[in-house]
């Protein structure tokens, strides 16, 4: 009874090893000529069993061949003709696929992937996968041209370039051209990739590309054109050398200024009367002659008025007139009631100063101020 309950675990066992370490492949694959191609072999690793020997072998015209082998000592490719074309995944643990490059018409065949396993009773375990390759030169397709940014328009100065992809049997020439008057295709590269470091508007146009390779009759594909659109920069207008300038104000030729710094105290309220009573002009006089010196309240003010009969031009004044240079004396008995003394120098014809009550009122108010 013992002994057919072990025989029966051991049958199990095998099953369940047999279900676990089964290889999983394809039966066919199709390569292309001087392109890469994978042959597939897989397994579900398990921790009771150890790889022992990865072969690769392949089978043309009734001989077989081993291509590439895996042990205890390293990878090793034992066909001279697969030197650097074929590789095994080395940390993959499961993958025993093998991966054929540059591949060539006699590279067709069968391709027997055998795996040998040893489990931790040290028995051995094999198992092998049958893949056929067919290796076929493919004629170029139909290129298309991919853009590296989003959307086929630009700003001047944008850095961008346009790549030709078509399929099949390497190797594939490409040739840029740009669509000229009367239908006119300019050439502008030999290379896949066709860039801009920048962008001008001259550059704007239709663009297109041609594929080809060494396959059959070597057609040439050509794809669909582009239309590449460099938008023109928006004129900048100069500033003027006016802009900086003050404009003039309403008030005639007086400008406007803005005061600046900490507000300053308001002057009394009987003031304001001044400006419209003196005007800017002999504001500004009356004002320099405060700060030059207190005016004695025994000296009088003056308006001077200028007539000349030359061009009847009027000038008019208001200043401070001391007494030394009236040419009259102000006390005299003959002196009208509005003080006015005539003059006959420096070419005009008459020169009169007048003594004003009102000014004087105004200044006494404002050197109560000060």
């Amino acid at each position: 009874m013992g002994e057919v309950v072990r025989t029966v675990v051991f049958m199990m066992a095998l099953i369940s090893c047999n279900a676990l370490l089964d290889l999983s492949g394809v039966h066919e694959v199709k390569g292309t000529w001087m392109g890469s191609t994978t042959l597939p072999c897989t397994y579900r690793p398990s921790d009771d069993f150890t790889q022992e020997t990865l072969i690769w072998s392949m089978e043309r015209d009734d001989s077989t061949s081993t291509v590439f082998r895996r042990d205890n000592s390293g990878d090793h490719i034992l066909l001279s003709k697969f030197r650097d074309r074929v590789s095994v995944p080395k940390h993959s643990p499961g993958d025993a696929s093998l991966l054929i490059k540059k591949l060539e018409i006699p590279d067709s065949g069968h391709y027997t992937c055998q795996v040998i396993w040893r489990s931790k009773n040290n028995s051995l375990i094999k198992k092998e996968v049958t893949t056929t390759v067919k290796v076929v030169k493919v004629a170029a397709t139909k290129p298309v041209i991919r853009a590296s940014e989003p959307g086929l328009t630009f700003a001047p100065g944008a850095r961008t370039s346009l790549t030709c992809v078509a399929s099949g049997s390497p190797p594939i020439s490409y040739r840029w051209f740009r669509s000229g008057p009367g239908g006119e295709a300019l050439l502008l590269s030999s290379q896949a990739k066709l860039a801009w470091d920048s962008l001008q508007p001259s550059d704007t146009g239709t663009y297109f590309c041609e594929a080809e390779n060494r396959v059959g009759a070597r057609a040439v594909q050509q794809s669909d054109a582009v239309e590449l659109t460099v938008r023109e920069s928006p004129v900048t207008r100069q500033p003027s050398p006016e802009a900086g300038r003050p404009q003039p104000t309403p008030r005639g030729d007086v400008p406007q200024r803005v005061p600046t710094g900490p507000p300053q105290a308001a002057p009394p309220p009987h003031l304001y009367a001044l400006p419209a009573a003196l005007g800017v002009a002999a504001l500004g006089a009356l004002a320099a002659a405060l700060l030059r010196r207190r005016r004695r309240k025994a000296e009088p003010l003056y308006e001077v008025a200028f007539h000349s009969t030359a061009d009847d031009t009027r000038l008019e004044a208001d200043v401070e007139v001391p007494d030394s240079c009236l040419l009259k004396e102000t006390n005299s008995k003959t002196e009208t009631p509005s003080d006015s003394f005539p003059m006959q120098d420096n070419g005009y014809d008459n020169i009169r100063i007048t003594k004003n009550p009102d000014y004087e009122n105004l200044v006494n108010a404002m050197e109560s101020e000060y």
